[in-house]
Protein backbone atom coordinates (compact mmCIF):
# COMPACT_ATOMS: atom_id res chain seq x y z
CA UNK A 1 0.00 0.00 0.00
CA UNK A 2 1.19 3.47 -1.10
CA UNK A 3 0.42 6.87 1.10
CA UNK A 4 -2.27 7.62 -1.14
CA UNK A 5 -4.22 4.18 -1.49
CA UNK A 6 -4.20 5.07 2.75
CA UNK A 7 -6.08 7.63 2.51
CA UNK A 8 -8.35 5.59 0.31
CA UNK A 9 -8.51 3.13 2.41
CA UNK A 10 -9.51 5.77 5.47
CA UNK A 11 -11.93 7.01 3.22
CA UNK A 12 -13.60 3.42 2.64
CA UNK A 13 -13.72 3.22 6.58
CA UNK A 14 -14.91 6.70 7.90
CA UNK A 15 -16.19 9.09 4.99
CA UNK A 16 -17.98 11.04 7.32
CA UNK A 17 -15.64 11.56 10.25
CA UNK A 18 -13.86 15.42 10.45
CA UNK A 19 -10.37 15.36 9.01
CA UNK A 20 -9.54 18.51 9.11
CA UNK A 21 -11.22 20.15 11.78
CA UNK A 22 -11.16 23.56 11.45
CA UNK A 23 -12.19 23.50 7.35
CA UNK A 24 -14.90 21.26 8.00
CA UNK A 25 -13.28 18.67 5.37
CA UNK A 26 -14.39 15.18 5.87
CA UNK A 27 -12.17 12.44 4.57
CA UNK A 28 -14.66 11.38 1.85
CA UNK A 29 -13.94 15.51 0.81
CA UNK A 30 -10.05 14.67 0.61
CA UNK A 31 -9.96 12.68 -2.74
CA UNK A 32 -11.66 15.76 -4.20
CA UNK A 33 -9.10 18.11 -2.88
CA UNK A 34 -6.03 16.29 -3.58
CA UNK A 35 -7.04 15.50 -7.61
CA UNK A 36 -7.91 19.28 -7.65
CA UNK A 37 -4.10 19.82 -6.31
CA UNK A 38 -3.15 17.48 -8.41
CA UNK A 39 -4.50 18.53 -11.73
CA UNK A 40 -2.77 22.11 -11.15
CA UNK A 41 0.95 20.79 -10.04
CA UNK A 42 0.37 18.35 -13.06
CA UNK A 43 -0.25 21.44 -15.66
CA UNK A 44 2.95 23.32 -13.41
CA UNK A 45 4.60 20.43 -14.85
CA UNK A 46 5.39 17.72 -12.23
CA UNK A 47 5.78 13.85 -13.49
CA UNK A 48 6.32 10.94 -11.90
CA UNK A 49 9.72 10.36 -10.72
CA UNK A 50 10.26 14.25 -10.06
CA UNK A 51 11.41 15.92 -6.93
CA UNK A 52 8.73 18.78 -5.26
CA UNK A 53 9.58 20.75 -2.44
CA UNK A 54 7.28 21.53 0.23
CA UNK A 55 7.89 24.55 2.62
CA UNK A 56 4.72 25.50 4.72
CA UNK A 57 3.77 26.02 7.59
CA UNK A 58 0.60 23.88 8.87
CA UNK A 59 -2.24 24.80 6.71
CA UNK A 60 -4.33 22.44 5.03
CA UNK A 61 -2.48 22.86 1.51
CA UNK A 62 -0.26 21.13 3.18
CA UNK A 63 -1.95 18.17 3.30
CA UNK A 64 -3.57 18.28 -0.21
CA UNK A 65 -0.68 19.18 -1.90
CA UNK A 66 1.01 16.13 -0.19
CA UNK A 67 -1.44 13.82 -1.25
CA UNK A 68 -1.08 15.77 -4.83
CA UNK A 69 2.53 14.99 -4.74
CA UNK A 70 2.18 11.76 -4.42
CA UNK A 71 -0.97 11.38 -6.83
CA UNK A 72 1.28 12.19 -9.38
CA UNK A 73 3.99 9.88 -8.79
CA UNK A 74 6.62 11.97 -7.00
CA UNK A 75 8.57 12.50 -3.99
CA UNK A 76 8.60 15.11 -1.61
CA UNK A 77 11.04 17.45 -0.36
CA UNK A 78 10.37 18.69 3.62
CA UNK A 79 11.83 21.57 4.12
CA UNK A 80 12.20 23.61 7.37
CA UNK A 81 10.70 26.53 7.54
CA UNK A 82 13.44 28.21 9.27
CA UNK A 83 16.32 28.10 7.54
CA UNK A 84 17.92 30.54 4.90
CA UNK A 85 17.63 31.05 0.96
CA UNK A 86 21.18 29.45 0.81
CA UNK A 87 20.34 26.34 2.48
CA UNK A 88 17.54 26.06 0.10
CA UNK A 89 19.38 26.41 -2.63
CA UNK A 90 22.16 23.81 -1.57
CA UNK A 91 19.42 21.15 -0.83
CA UNK A 92 16.99 21.96 -4.03
CA UNK A 93 20.30 20.87 -5.90
CA UNK A 94 21.35 18.08 -4.01
CA UNK A 95 18.13 16.30 -4.82
CA UNK A 96 17.45 17.63 -8.40
CA UNK A 97 14.47 19.51 -6.86
CA UNK A 98 13.26 21.96 -9.61
CA UNK A 99 9.80 23.18 -7.93
CA UNK A 100 9.24 24.36 -4.57
CA UNK A 101 5.52 24.58 -2.94
CA UNK A 102 5.47 27.25 -0.40
CA UNK A 103 4.02 30.06 1.15
CA UNK A 104 4.31 33.71 -0.31
CA UNK A 105 6.17 34.21 2.48
CA UNK A 106 8.94 31.91 2.39
CA UNK A 107 9.47 33.00 -1.75
CA UNK A 108 12.93 34.71 -2.65
CA UNK A 109 15.14 35.11 -5.79
CA UNK A 110 16.90 31.84 -6.92
CA UNK A 111 18.03 30.00 -10.19
CA UNK A 112 18.12 26.90 -8.30
CA UNK A 113 14.41 26.24 -8.67
CA UNK A 114 10.57 27.64 -9.00
CA UNK A 115 8.62 28.58 -6.47
CA UNK A 116 4.66 27.81 -6.69
CA UNK A 117 2.10 29.37 -4.15
CA UNK A 118 0.59 26.47 -2.05
CA UNK A 119 -2.27 28.76 -1.48
CA UNK A 120 -3.22 28.78 -4.97
CA UNK A 121 -7.17 28.06 -5.49
CA UNK A 122 -6.90 25.25 -7.82
CA UNK A 123 -9.42 26.10 -11.04
CA UNK A 124 -10.46 22.46 -12.27
CA UNK A 125 -9.96 19.11 -12.24
CA UNK A 126 -9.17 16.48 -14.64
CA UNK A 127 -11.22 13.36 -13.82
CA UNK A 128 -8.82 11.44 -16.44
CA UNK A 129 -6.19 12.09 -14.35
CA UNK A 130 -5.77 8.68 -12.28
CA UNK A 131 -3.21 8.06 -9.53
CA UNK A 132 -0.03 7.23 -10.40
CA UNK A 133 0.83 3.41 -9.31
CA UNK A 134 3.46 3.92 -6.85
CA UNK A 135 4.89 0.79 -5.25
CA UNK A 136 5.65 0.54 -1.45
CA UNK A 137 9.79 0.80 -1.90
CA UNK A 138 9.05 4.24 -4.07
CA UNK A 139 10.51 7.19 -2.34
CA UNK A 140 7.75 9.26 -0.63
CA UNK A 141 10.19 11.76 1.59
CA UNK A 142 13.02 13.28 1.57
CA UNK A 143 14.57 15.09 4.48
CA UNK A 144 17.95 16.51 5.67
CA UNK A 145 19.10 15.09 9.19
CA UNK A 146 22.64 16.43 9.48
CA UNK A 147 22.58 20.01 8.35
CA UNK A 148 21.54 21.58 5.04
CA UNK A 149 25.47 22.46 4.36
CA UNK A 150 28.55 20.51 3.84
CA UNK A 151 28.12 16.69 3.04
CA UNK A 152 25.01 16.33 4.22
CA UNK A 153 22.70 13.10 5.47
CA UNK A 154 19.62 12.96 3.45
CA UNK A 155 16.68 10.14 4.80
CA UNK A 156 14.55 8.84 1.97
CA UNK A 157 11.83 7.21 3.55
CA UNK A 158 9.53 4.90 0.97
CA UNK A 159 5.80 5.09 1.24
CA UNK A 160 6.33 1.57 2.93
CA UNK A 161 8.15 3.08 5.78
CA UNK A 162 5.35 5.93 6.35
CA UNK A 163 2.51 3.10 5.67
CA UNK A 164 4.33 0.89 8.56
CA UNK A 165 4.77 3.64 10.86
CA UNK A 166 0.77 4.17 10.38
CA UNK A 167 0.46 0.54 11.24
CA UNK A 168 2.70 0.37 14.19
CA UNK A 169 1.04 3.41 16.04
CA UNK A 170 -2.09 0.45 16.39
CA UNK A 171 -0.22 -0.32 19.80
CA UNK A 172 -1.42 3.52 21.47
CA UNK A 173 -5.22 2.79 21.01
CA UNK A 174 -5.24 2.69 24.23
CA UNK A 175 -4.19 6.14 24.32
CA UNK A 176 -5.51 7.47 20.61
CA UNK A 177 -9.58 6.67 19.36
CA UNK A 178 -11.45 7.62 16.43
CA UNK A 179 -13.39 10.20 16.01
CA UNK A 180 -11.17 12.67 18.54
CA UNK A 181 -9.24 15.43 17.52
CA UNK A 182 -5.45 15.78 17.77
CA UNK A 183 -3.91 18.91 17.95
CA UNK A 184 -1.68 19.77 15.23
CA UNK A 185 0.65 22.61 15.72
CA UNK A 186 3.82 20.70 16.12
CA UNK A 187 5.66 21.43 12.40
CA UNK A 188 4.29 18.74 9.50
CA UNK A 189 8.09 19.15 8.10
CA UNK A 190 9.51 17.91 11.40
CA UNK A 191 9.06 13.96 11.57
CA UNK A 192 7.68 14.32 15.38
CA UNK A 193 4.55 16.51 14.42
CA UNK A 194 4.30 14.99 10.79
CA UNK A 195 4.00 10.63 12.45
CA UNK A 196 1.52 12.13 15.24
CA UNK A 197 0.02 15.11 13.48
CA UNK A 198 -0.86 13.29 10.30
CA UNK A 199 0.49 9.69 10.23
CA UNK A 200 -1.50 8.85 13.16
CA UNK A 201 -5.26 11.01 12.65
CA UNK A 202 -5.27 8.85 9.30
CA UNK A 203 -4.44 5.32 10.97
CA UNK A 204 -7.17 6.20 13.65
CA UNK A 205 -9.75 8.13 11.78
CA UNK A 206 -8.98 11.26 13.85
CA UNK A 207 -9.59 14.65 13.28
CA UNK A 208 -6.53 16.96 12.72
CA UNK A 209 -6.58 20.49 13.96
CA UNK A 210 -3.76 22.56 12.34
CA UNK A 211 -2.52 25.46 13.66
CA UNK A 212 0.40 27.26 11.78
CA UNK A 213 1.22 29.41 15.10
CA UNK A 214 3.16 29.05 18.09
CA UNK A 215 1.71 32.02 19.91
CA UNK A 216 0.00 30.59 23.34
CA UNK A 217 -3.02 33.18 23.15
CA UNK A 218 -4.17 31.51 19.58
CA UNK A 219 -3.14 28.33 21.49
CA UNK A 220 -5.02 28.47 24.11
CA UNK A 221 -8.26 30.00 22.04
CA UNK A 222 -8.18 27.13 19.90
CA UNK A 223 -7.68 24.59 23.32
CA UNK A 224 -11.13 26.44 24.94
CA UNK A 225 -12.63 26.54 21.87
CA UNK A 226 -12.19 23.26 20.07
CA UNK A 227 -11.14 21.45 23.00
CA UNK A 228 -8.73 18.49 21.42
CA UNK A 229 -8.13 14.95 23.43
CA UNK A 230 -4.79 14.78 22.20
CA UNK A 231 -1.94 16.93 22.33
CA UNK A 232 1.81 16.55 21.41
CA UNK A 233 4.42 18.93 22.14
CA UNK A 234 8.00 19.17 23.03
CA UNK A 235 8.94 18.43 26.43
CA UNK A 236 9.76 21.87 26.63
CA UNK A 237 6.37 23.48 25.94
CA UNK A 238 5.11 21.02 28.61
CA UNK A 239 7.38 22.55 31.34
CA UNK A 240 5.94 26.11 30.26
CA UNK A 241 2.66 25.07 30.79
CA UNK A 242 3.58 23.19 34.15
CA UNK A 243 5.19 26.77 34.99
CA UNK A 244 2.26 28.73 34.56
CA UNK A 245 -0.26 26.58 35.79
CA UNK A 246 1.28 26.34 38.83
CA UNK A 247 2.26 29.96 38.99
CA UNK A 248 -1.47 30.58 37.82
CA UNK A 249 -2.74 28.61 41.00
CA UNK A 250 -0.16 30.08 43.23
CA UNK A 251 -0.88 33.91 42.34
CA UNK A 252 -4.73 33.00 44.15
CA UNK A 253 -2.85 31.47 47.39
CA UNK A 254 -4.36 28.14 47.03
CA UNK A 255 -0.84 26.01 45.62
CA UNK A 256 -1.22 24.34 49.07
CA UNK A 257 -4.25 23.08 48.98
CA UNK A 258 -3.62 21.87 44.77
CA UNK A 259 -0.80 20.15 45.50
CA UNK A 260 -2.00 18.34 48.62
CA UNK A 261 -4.94 17.17 46.66
CA UNK A 262 -2.55 16.47 43.96
CA UNK A 263 -0.46 14.25 46.00
CA UNK A 264 -3.09 12.60 48.51
CA UNK A 265 -5.95 12.48 45.81
CA UNK A 266 -6.23 8.14 45.81
CA UNK A 267 -6.65 8.44 49.58
CA UNK A 268 -9.01 11.78 49.52
CA UNK A 269 -11.01 9.84 47.48
CA UNK A 270 -10.98 6.37 49.54
CA UNK A 271 -12.37 8.40 52.08
CA UNK A 272 -15.01 9.75 49.83
CA UNK A 273 -13.60 13.09 48.63
CA UNK A 274 -13.27 12.39 45.31
CA UNK A 275 -16.05 14.88 44.49
CA UNK A 276 -13.69 18.00 45.71
CA UNK A 277 -10.82 15.55 43.77
CA UNK A 278 -12.28 15.93 40.92
CA UNK A 279 -13.53 19.54 40.83
CA UNK A 280 -9.93 20.67 41.34
CA UNK A 281 -8.35 18.64 38.74
CA UNK A 282 -11.04 19.63 36.42
CA UNK A 283 -10.65 23.47 37.00
CA UNK A 284 -6.98 22.79 36.23
CA UNK A 285 -7.20 20.52 33.14
CA UNK A 286 -9.53 22.94 31.73
CA UNK A 287 -6.68 24.93 30.50
CA UNK A 288 -6.75 22.56 27.57
CA UNK A 289 -10.11 22.15 26.94
CA UNK A 290 -11.39 20.14 29.32
CA UNK A 291 -11.28 16.65 27.20
CA UNK A 292 -7.62 16.23 26.68
CA UNK A 293 -7.27 12.76 28.19
CA UNK A 294 -3.82 12.19 26.38
CA UNK A 295 -0.45 14.64 25.72
CA UNK A 296 2.34 13.89 24.08
CA UNK A 297 6.22 14.05 24.27
CA UNK A 298 9.21 13.70 21.97
CA UNK A 299 12.04 15.04 20.48
CA UNK A 300 13.99 15.20 23.64
CA UNK A 301 14.29 13.72 27.07
CA UNK A 302 11.27 15.20 29.15
CA UNK A 303 12.37 15.65 33.23
CA UNK A 304 10.34 13.22 35.74
CA UNK A 305 8.68 16.23 37.38
CA UNK A 306 7.00 17.05 34.61
CA UNK A 307 5.51 13.77 33.68
CA UNK A 308 4.44 13.17 37.38
CA UNK A 309 2.48 16.19 37.31
CA UNK A 310 0.62 15.34 34.30
CA UNK A 311 -0.04 12.07 35.64
CA UNK A 312 -1.17 13.57 38.54
CA UNK A 313 -3.92 15.64 36.52
CA UNK A 314 -5.28 12.21 35.36
CA UNK A 315 -4.10 12.78 32.23
CA UNK A 316 -2.59 10.32 30.14
CA UNK A 317 1.46 11.27 29.65
CA UNK A 318 3.29 9.67 26.99
CA UNK A 319 6.75 9.56 26.18
CA UNK A 320 8.15 8.39 22.31
CA UNK A 321 11.59 7.97 20.89
CA UNK A 322 12.70 7.53 17.56
CA UNK A 323 14.26 9.61 14.87
CA UNK A 324 13.93 11.00 10.49
CA UNK A 325 15.12 7.25 9.85
CA UNK A 326 12.40 5.44 11.59
CA UNK A 327 9.72 7.74 10.72
CA UNK A 328 9.62 9.28 14.27
CA UNK A 329 8.23 7.14 17.72
CA UNK A 330 9.74 3.62 17.15
CA UNK A 331 9.39 3.55 21.01
CA UNK A 332 6.18 4.86 22.99
CA UNK A 333 5.29 4.36 26.68
CA UNK A 334 3.34 2.10 27.77
CA UNK A 335 -0.03 2.24 29.76
CA UNK A 336 1.77 0.90 32.94
CA UNK A 337 0.50 1.65 36.21
CA UNK A 338 3.45 2.21 37.49
CA UNK A 339 6.22 3.11 35.16
CA UNK A 340 9.38 4.10 36.01
CA UNK A 341 10.53 7.95 35.59
CA UNK A 342 12.56 8.97 32.06
CA UNK A 343 11.27 5.96 30.49
CA UNK A 344 10.38 6.69 26.49
CA UNK A 345 9.02 3.43 26.35
CA UNK A 346 9.06 0.20 24.44
CA UNK A 347 8.63 -0.64 20.63
CA UNK A 348 5.83 -0.12 18.85
CA UNK A 349 4.48 -2.70 16.20
CA UNK A 350 6.57 -5.53 15.04
CA UNK A 351 10.01 -3.33 15.61
CA UNK A 352 12.89 -4.87 17.05
CA UNK A 353 15.02 -3.06 19.08
CA UNK A 354 18.51 -4.34 20.20
CA UNK A 355 21.20 -2.76 23.15
CA UNK A 356 24.57 -3.88 22.21
CA UNK A 357 27.47 -3.78 24.17
CA UNK A 358 26.16 -2.69 27.28
CA UNK A 359 28.13 -1.84 29.89
CA UNK A 360 28.77 -2.79 34.21
CA UNK A 361 25.56 -0.55 33.83
CA UNK A 362 23.60 -1.92 31.74
CA UNK A 363 24.28 0.97 29.20
CA UNK A 364 24.64 0.44 25.69
CA UNK A 365 23.65 1.13 22.08
CA UNK A 366 20.76 0.80 20.76
CA UNK A 367 19.91 -0.61 17.34
CA UNK A 368 16.64 -0.77 15.84
CA UNK A 369 15.42 -2.71 12.60
CA UNK A 370 11.66 -2.90 11.21
CA UNK A 371 9.77 -1.77 7.96
CA UNK A 372 9.58 2.15 9.27
CA UNK A 373 13.30 1.88 9.85
CA UNK A 374 14.56 3.84 6.23
CA UNK A 375 16.90 1.59 3.74
CA UNK A 376 19.95 3.89 4.01
CA UNK A 377 21.14 7.76 3.35
CA UNK A 378 21.03 9.11 -0.11
CA UNK A 379 23.93 8.63 -2.24
CA UNK A 380 26.00 8.33 0.86
CA UNK A 381 27.44 4.72 1.20
CA UNK A 382 30.07 5.33 3.67
CA UNK A 383 27.67 6.70 6.19
CA UNK A 384 25.50 3.73 5.36
CA UNK A 385 28.53 0.89 6.06
CA UNK A 386 29.06 2.49 9.39
CA UNK A 387 25.66 2.78 10.57
CA UNK A 388 24.35 -0.80 9.13
CA UNK A 389 24.93 -4.27 10.15
CA UNK A 390 24.79 -7.28 8.00
CA UNK A 391 20.94 -8.23 9.54
CA UNK A 392 19.97 -4.88 8.60
CA UNK A 393 19.91 -3.34 12.06
CA UNK A 394 20.57 0.37 12.12
CA UNK A 395 22.71 1.82 14.79
CA UNK A 396 20.61 5.19 16.22
CA UNK A 397 24.04 6.19 17.61
CA UNK A 398 21.71 6.90 21.12
CA UNK A 399 23.12 4.97 24.17
CA UNK A 400 19.87 3.69 26.51
CA UNK A 401 19.03 1.21 29.42
CA UNK A 402 16.37 -1.21 29.92
CA UNK A 403 14.06 -1.15 33.19
CA UNK A 404 12.27 -4.00 34.54
CA UNK A 405 9.20 -2.80 32.52
CA UNK A 406 10.95 -3.85 29.39
CA UNK A 407 11.04 0.39 28.52
CA UNK A 408 14.19 1.99 27.89
CA UNK A 409 15.57 4.76 28.96
CA UNK A 410 17.91 7.41 26.96
CA UNK A 411 21.74 7.55 28.92
CA UNK A 412 23.49 9.67 26.19
CA UNK A 413 24.67 10.40 22.88
CA UNK A 414 27.36 8.80 21.05
CA UNK A 415 26.59 10.97 18.15
CA UNK A 416 27.41 14.51 18.82
CA UNK A 417 23.97 16.11 17.86
CA UNK A 418 22.84 18.63 20.05
CA UNK A 419 18.85 18.70 20.99
CA UNK A 420 17.95 22.49 22.02
CA UNK A 421 15.06 22.46 24.64
CA UNK A 422 12.83 23.13 21.15
CA UNK A 423 13.54 19.93 20.29
CA UNK A 424 15.12 21.35 17.41
CA UNK A 425 18.63 19.62 16.31
CA UNK A 426 21.79 21.31 15.55
CA UNK A 427 24.78 19.39 14.20
CA UNK A 428 28.30 20.10 14.99
CA UNK A 429 29.46 19.38 11.56
CA UNK A 430 27.93 21.76 9.64
CA UNK A 431 28.76 24.49 12.08
CA UNK A 432 32.55 23.43 12.45
CA UNK A 433 32.47 23.32 8.66
CA UNK A 434 32.01 26.65 8.32
CA UNK A 435 33.66 28.63 11.19
CA UNK A 436 37.17 26.18 10.32
CA UNK A 437 37.31 29.06 7.19
CA UNK A 438 37.78 31.34 9.72
CA UNK A 439 41.43 33.47 9.16
CA UNK A 440 43.12 32.62 12.19
CA UNK A 441 41.11 29.83 13.65
CA UNK A 442 43.27 26.32 13.86
CA UNK A 443 40.34 24.30 14.78
CA UNK A 444 36.55 24.45 16.50
CA UNK A 445 34.67 22.18 18.35
CA UNK A 446 30.61 22.44 18.78
CA UNK A 447 28.99 20.59 21.35
CA UNK A 448 25.46 20.70 23.39
CA UNK A 449 26.06 23.22 26.90
CA UNK A 450 23.86 24.64 29.32
CA UNK A 451 24.05 28.39 29.78
CA UNK A 452 21.76 29.79 32.52
CA UNK A 453 19.76 26.53 32.20
CA UNK A 454 19.16 26.97 28.57
CA UNK A 455 20.45 24.27 26.45
CA UNK A 456 22.42 26.15 23.39
CA UNK A 457 25.46 25.08 20.49
CA UNK A 458 28.49 26.47 22.18
CA UNK A 459 32.24 26.89 20.74
CA UNK A 460 35.50 26.07 21.39
CA UNK A 461 37.81 27.74 18.88
CA UNK A 462 41.63 27.20 18.61
CA UNK A 463 43.11 30.16 17.19
CA UNK A 464 46.50 31.75 15.87
CA UNK A 465 48.16 34.02 18.20
CA UNK A 466 46.97 37.46 17.75
CA UNK A 467 43.34 37.05 17.03
CA UNK A 468 41.45 38.39 19.71
CA UNK A 469 37.79 38.10 21.34
CA UNK A 470 36.39 41.18 19.64
CA UNK A 471 37.14 40.24 15.60
CA UNK A 472 36.66 36.30 16.71
CA UNK A 473 32.72 37.26 17.37
CA UNK A 474 32.49 39.45 14.52
CA UNK A 475 33.44 36.64 12.23
CA UNK A 476 31.38 33.98 14.06
CA UNK A 477 28.38 36.22 14.11
CA UNK A 478 28.90 36.65 10.13
CA UNK A 479 28.99 33.35 9.40
CA UNK A 480 25.99 32.84 11.99
CA UNK A 481 24.20 34.21 9.36
CA UNK A 482 24.40 31.36 6.63
CA UNK A 483 22.27 29.25 8.80
CA UNK A 484 19.17 29.52 10.42
CA UNK A 485 18.82 31.46 13.60
CA UNK A 486 18.79 28.78 15.74
CA UNK A 487 21.38 27.13 14.89
CA UNK A 488 23.59 30.45 15.78
CA UNK A 489 26.35 30.06 18.28
CA UNK A 490 26.49 32.48 20.34
CA UNK A 491 28.37 31.73 23.23
CA UNK A 492 31.89 30.14 23.01
CA UNK A 493 35.57 30.30 24.18
CA UNK A 494 38.70 30.96 22.57
CA UNK A 495 41.96 29.57 23.61
CA UNK A 496 45.54 29.59 21.84
CA UNK A 497 46.20 25.65 22.58
CA UNK A 498 45.41 22.94 20.16
CA UNK A 499 42.22 21.32 20.98
CA UNK A 500 42.74 17.86 22.32
CA UNK A 501 42.23 14.84 19.32
CA UNK A 502 42.31 11.11 18.97
CA UNK A 503 44.93 9.54 17.05
CA UNK A 504 43.16 9.89 13.87
CA UNK A 505 43.24 13.52 14.48
CA UNK A 506 39.44 13.73 15.27
CA UNK A 507 38.81 16.56 18.23
CA UNK A 508 37.66 14.84 21.57
CA UNK A 509 34.30 16.93 21.62
CA UNK A 510 33.61 15.46 25.30
CA UNK A 511 37.07 16.01 26.66
CA UNK A 512 36.80 19.53 25.09
CA UNK A 513 33.36 19.89 27.29
CA UNK A 514 35.13 19.17 30.36
CA UNK A 515 38.06 21.18 30.33
CA UNK A 516 35.22 23.98 29.61
CA UNK A 517 33.64 23.24 32.73
CA UNK A 518 36.82 22.69 34.36
CA UNK A 519 37.62 26.32 34.12
CA UNK A 520 40.64 25.76 31.55
CA UNK A 521 39.15 27.99 28.64
CA UNK A 522 38.28 31.65 30.86
CA UNK A 523 38.46 33.94 27.93
CA UNK A 524 34.12 33.20 27.10
CA UNK A 525 31.94 35.28 25.02
CA UNK A 526 28.52 34.36 27.25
Amino acid sequence: MNMYELLEDRVKKTPKTLFLVRENVTFEDMPKLVLARATTLRDAGVKAGDTVGLLSHNIPEFISTLFAIWYLGARVLLLDTNLTGAEYDNMTHLTDCKLVCAEKSFFYDTKNFKFFDIETKDEKSDAKLKPYPLKDDDIATLSFTSGSTGVPKIVPLTHKNLVSCSESLESLNVFLHPGEMMYAFLPLYHVFGFAVGFLAPLHFGMGILLQSTINPNAILQDFAQYKPQVIPAVPKLWEIFRKKIIDGVKAKKKWGLVSFIMNHQKFLRAIGLGKLVDKVLNQIRAVFGGRAHCLVAGGAATKPEVEKFYNQLGMNFVQGYGMTETVGPICCSKPLKKRIAYAFGAPLGENCCEIRNKGDDGIGMLWVRGDQVFGGYLNNEDANRECFDKDGFFCTGDLVSMDKNGEFHFAGRKKQVIVLDSGKNVYPDELEGLFIEIDGVKSVAVFEHEVNDKTVAYGVFSVEEGMTMDKLAAEIAEKNKKVAPYKWVTHFAMTTDDLPVTSTQKIKHHVVRQWLIDGKYPNRHE
